[in-house]
């Protein structure tokens, strides 16, 4: 009993000051804050994009007899008569009237087409880690990380408040990481930190460090010690 009193005392001694150090010296803001909401903002500004389950309503003003209403396939296409296959998602709705137009004008003369988005697709945003109920949230409109984190049901007594990660692609599909400090969102400091998301953004909240500190306590010492329950983690 005596030894294994030693023994805790001593891993404790080394984990506990590695553990601190290491949350202490976490990269801090990978991407500026300010570099982000100018990112989001011009995204927020950017024109709609069509999606996959997107319904689109195409017309011809002289032909109308070539009008449908179609549904953007999972694998990004909509089919129509005459120009059959075409890819819509990831363009504007005026850039596949565009197309559309180029396409039908071997077909018919001077086709005058108009492309209307009739409803969207749900768009999602990710929400895990140290959260009452992690997983992908629907995003209609616009949503915060704050409001992101009380859809997912709140912030558990476990999570890092000052350090939550957002995870983002670009239009190049490489992704930016850059963190957010809840703290200040909650006590109105800094509202700069309450950041607008982006279809398909991951929203990450991190272990406190005591938290951190439990697990391993939990996992490695009185897992694989053979500690007795009277003995507890007294190590006085």
């Amino acid at each position: 009993m005596i030894r294994n009193k030693i023994l805790i005392r001593t891993l404790i001694s080394f984990v506990l000051p590695l553990l601190l150090s290491s949350c202490g010296t976490a990269e801090k803001n990978p991407t500026d804050l300010l570099t982000i909401n100018t990112i989001t903002d011009t995204v927020h500004n950017q024109e709609y994009s069509i999606n996959v389950g997107d319904q689109l309503d195409v017309k011809f003003y002289y032909n109308p007899d070539l009008n449908e209403q179609v549904t953007v396939r999972p694998d990004g296409r909509i089919s129509l008569q005459l120009v059959h296959e075409i890819m819509a998602a990831g363009l504007t709705p005026g850039e596949l009237m565009n197309l559309l137009t180029e396409k039908y004008s071997v077909e018919i003369e001077k086709p005058e087409i108009t492309v209307i988005v009739r409803s969207f697709s749900a768009q999602k945003v990710y929400v895990d880690g140290e959260v009452n109920k992690p997983g992908a949230l629907d995003l209609f409109g616009s949503m915060t990380v704050l409001q992101s984190i009380s859809r997912a049901g709140g912030l558990k007594d476990t999570a890092r408040i000052y350090e939550i990660i957002v995870i983002r692609r670009k239009a190049d599909n490489k992704p930016i990481v850059f963190q957010v400090n809840l703290s200040k969102i909650i006590d109105a400091t800094d509202m700069r930190q309450d950041v607008l998301l982006k279809p398909y953004d991951i929203v990450y909240v991190p272990k406190s460090p005591i938290a951190n500190l439990n697990q391993f306590i939990d996992q490695y010492i009185r897992k694989n010690i053979p500690i007795p329950l009277s003995l507890g983690y007294d190590i006085n």
